[in-house]
């Protein structure tokens, strides 16, 4: 399988919108991070606003993984690939 087949059959390209949503919100929570630090907001409230970043990309990660197993892993099992 070329590369480019590979992109054409992306596990996640049902969640593609989903996931493009979620990462948008954590680009907006890493801005605001950004704003705070300019603004020398308290240095617990940053910390929570990078622990809610950090959480939201790892549920889009999360994400992303199950995908992979449920359509990239299982595709090459059932056709005895890597």
């Amino acid at each position: 399988m070329t590369e480019a087949s590979m992109h054409e059959h992306v596990g996640y390209i049902g969640d593609k919108d989903d996931l493009l949503k979620r990462l948008r919100r954590a680009e907006g929570q890493v801005r605001g991070i950004a704003r705070m630090v300019e603004d020398e907001t308290y240095c617990i409230d940053v910390l929570t606003q990078i622990s809610a970043a950090n959480r939201a990309l790892e549920r889009v990660a999360l994400s992303l993984l199950e995908d992979h197993l449920k359509h990239c892993v299982a595709e090459a099992v059932a056709e005895g690939g890597e």
